[in-house]
């Protein structure tokens, strides 16, 4: 089903380009988009013609129908923090007088923990020296996620300029338009230093991207994955592993071995430490496996 103009939706242009003007970046935008349609559409079917004629009820009501159709609890929380970001927008310059998503409640969504790969696994799959040059530029893009916590679309969207070899530091554009200095390992200099010796076959003497595809262009965050795929089951991985775990294996290797969640948290990028403390949970999941497996009195008897 097609969604509505944005025209039809009152002040949910003026709405998305204050987004905008604050970094928000076009995923989110996207998202909110969505989500606001979504519910939008669900008012209409109650007569509502604008903002201020909705009430609690017809949201609830909304909120209900979508959960009744399936909808997981992360999803409706989603849903209802973009609807309440809306009505506080209205609120803020008093195109409504009273914001009917206060008070509303949704049951809390259990938190997934990211997949992990182990040390053991990250080894078997970047230890693997080859003369290909696109499998040398996939090591060292791999290298990055996984030595100084990159995400796919900041691995994507690095420039030229953004690495200092001689300091060993990255500067990464990340959320929101902010931007990170971290450190490069280095394993990441030496696979980026074969990578940079063979570069200029792919680029024109104008491009700023530092890691481009065949066709010369900036690599496209589905290449990535699907150059992933392609080294993990050359290296003899099982299932399917996709960019982020690199990122999570980060995090959780690093915390493991320096138990600096703030260290990790400006690492990865994370405007809240909140966001950094699941990494806490894996970090405790890895001290509960070691324990089990070598802890004398962890062998109870669970019969």
């Amino acid at each position: 089903m097609s969604l509505p103009e944005s025209d039809d939706i009152p002040h949910l242009d003026a709405f998305l380009a204050e987004l905008g003007a604050r970094n928000t970046s076009p995923h989110t935008q996207a998202a909110y988009r969505r989500d606001i349609h979504d519910a939008w559409n669900a008012m209409r079917k109650t007569q509502r013609q604008a903002w201020d004629e909705v009430n609690a009820a017809d949201l609830k009501r909304w909120l209900a129908t979508r959960h009744a159709q399936g909808l997981a609890p992360r999803s409706l929380t989603r849903r209802l923090a973009a609807v309440r970001a809306m009505f506080k927008y209205l609120r803020q310059r008093q195109l409504i007088e009273h914001d009917p998503s206060q008070g509303l409640r949704l049951p809390r969504a259990t938190r997934q923990l990211p997949a992990v790969l182990e040390a053991e696994v990250m080894l078997q799959l970047l230890d693997h020296p080859s003369n290909d040059p696109l499998e040398i530029r996939d090591l060292a893009m791999l290298e990055l996620m996984y030595g100084s916590g990159l995400r796919l679309a900041e691995v994507c969207g690095l420039d030229l300029q953004d690495i200092d070899l001689s300091n060993g530091e990255i500067r990464i554009l990340g959320k929101g338009q902010k931007t990170r200095i971290n450190p490069l390992g280095d394993a990441s200099i030496r696979a980026l230093r074969r990578w940079l010796v063979l570069r200029s076959n792919y680029a024109s003497a104008t491009e700023s991207a530092l890691f481009l595809s065949q066709r010369r262009s900036r690599i496209s965050p589905r290449n990535v994955q699907d150059r992933l795929n392609r080294l993990a089951r050359k290296n003899g991985l099982n299932g399917k592993v996709h960019p982020h775990m690199l990122r999570h294996a980060c995090a959780s290797h690093f915390l493991q071995n320096s138990s600096d969640l703030r260290a990790v948290q400006e690492l990865l990028g994370h405007e809240n430490l909140s966001t950094t403390q699941i990494y806490t949970h894996l970090d405790f999941q890895h001290l509960a496996k070691t324990y089990d497996a070598a802890h004398p009195r962890a062998r109870r008897n669970r019969s």
